[in-house]
């Protein structure tokens, strides 16, 4: 099928180097779905062509004599708004990051790039560009102006969503990237995923993400972390999904405390509509800190005894600590007919209702997870997927507004402490 010129994606590239500009063009001449509809040499002639071609793509260089590339960025951004900008640099520093952010960039690609990361790249920032809303009329005040379809919204306060388990390997990881992913398409809205098994996290493997931001990047930004600073860390992925990777090293996440993840959780909440966080399976005072923000923690257990008593005595520290029960929802992973113990067994001997039951699929699990491509995407219809799936309605349900609890969840305003500390005082 041939796209028409309407439906491909217009793109404007900015390089001062003859040669560089060459090889993107060819690069991009046999993308179907992108065009280049101009090419430009200066900051100056970026932001002429940009008003005269209205790109709905801009590859700019962030290194150019005269106007450099922050100043066209910040041009183009104010001139023309359908304009989503990916800087181009030989530098990948934070303070680059952040102009380019600053400058109105939506991402970043650090040079020599494959084409293939270039071309994804321009896919994703042009899938999630903003609709353009209609001019509202004069009576209508500023602040109920909504995009089509949606509701007059204060300002956002998104959920806090942790997967835990106190036995390693039962699934966390997957179904964490599953549901978050799973939660984006359902929704339709702002999703993130964190990633606080800080010393050995696997999320940027299961999705295939590779960058040279993570979390260690907070340890000296205690009480000043903020939106702008995580919208530089955060990586996004294919999926719309907004990632914020483990340390790239086990020794960095000592750099780390239970108040770095209560800030940059609190900033996340303000920034997304669900956020979605990943834990080790260690109940820790970073692992309280992160219980305590959580408007669901779901405990996720196998039909096995080892996991299965391990889930029995988290929920015994849970009521120790005092968590409400319905902040705890429980999981039961990789379900299979010949294990003998059934989600009833389960309930009856931790004395909690199992919530959900995905049934095993080591075989699509493995696959995935070599791939660095998560079931929702590739393998919808999977027992894996359909789970996640599931499990993302159910939770937008009760985390509606009309579903949501009057009172705070229990313990979400106890003072930080140690967690003997904290029994203790029980």
């Amino acid at each position: 099928m041939t796209l028409s010129t309407e439906d491909k994606i217009r793109v404007l590239l900015v390089d001062d180097i003859p040669e560089t500009r060459e090889n993107l063009r060819k690069l991009l001449y046999f993308e179907k779905d992108i065009e280049v509809v101009a090419v430009a040499m200066s900051g100056e002639e970026a932001v002429k062509l940009a008003k005269q071609y209205q790109p709905e793509i801009v590859l700019m260089d962030i290194n150019m004599p005269g106007m450099d590339g922050v100043a066209a960025s910040a041009a183009i951004s104010a001139t023309v708004p359908g304009a989503q900008i990916i800087m181009m640099s030989v530098q990948g520093e934070t303070d680059y990051l952040r102009r380019s952010m600053l400058a109105g960039a939506k991402d970043f690609l650090i040079k020599p790039f494959s084409g293939d990361e270039m071309v994804n790249t321009i896919r994703r920032v042009h899938s999630l560009r903003p609709r353009i809303v209609a001019p509202v009329a004069a009576d209508v005040p500023s602040h109920m102006v909504t995009m089509p379809g949606s509701s007059p919204k204060k300002e956002n306060q998104g959920k806090i969503i942790t997967l835990f388990s106190p036995k390693g390997g039962v699934g966390c990881s997957i179904l964490a990237t599953n549901l978050a992913i799973a939660l984006r398409s359902t929704a339709e809205c702002r999703v993130a995923l964190v990633d606080c098994s800080l010393q050995f996290g696997d999320i940027g493997v299961l999705l295939n993400l590779t960058s040279s931001h993570t979390i260690a990047e907070l340890s000296d930004k205690r009480g000043h972390i903020d939106a702008e600073v995580l919208d530089i860390i955060l990586t996004p992925h294919v999926s719309g999904v907004k990632v914020l990777l483990p340390p790239a090293h086990p020794e960095q996440a000592d750099l780390l405390t239970a108040d770095h993840l209560r800030e940059t959780l609190a900033v996340l909440r303000r920034m997304f509509d669900y956020v979605i966080v990943d834990t080790a399976s260690a109940v820790e005072d970073k692992t309280l800190a992160i219980f305590d923000l959580a408007d669901r923690i779901l405990l996720v257990t196998t039909p096995s005894i080892p996991a299965i008593k391990s889930a029995r005595l988290f929920f015994e520290v849970t009521g120790a600590l005092g968590y409400a029960e319905d902040k705890i929802r429980l999981i039961l992973n990789r379900a299979e007919r010949q294990s003998g113990i059934g989600p009833e067994e389960i309930a009856a001997s931790i004395k909690h209702p199992v919530m959900l039951t995905i049934p095993a699929d080591d075989r699509a699990a493995l696959v995935s997870v070599n791939q660095g491509i998560p079931l929702m995407m590739n393998n919808r219809n999977s027992p894996i997927a359909q789970g996640a799936l599931k499990l993302a309605q159910a939770l937008v349900v009760e985390l509606s507004p009309a579903a949501e609890a009057v009172a705070a969840p229990a313990g979400a305003d106890r003072e930080p402490a140690g967690i003997l500390g904290r029994l203790l005082r029980k």
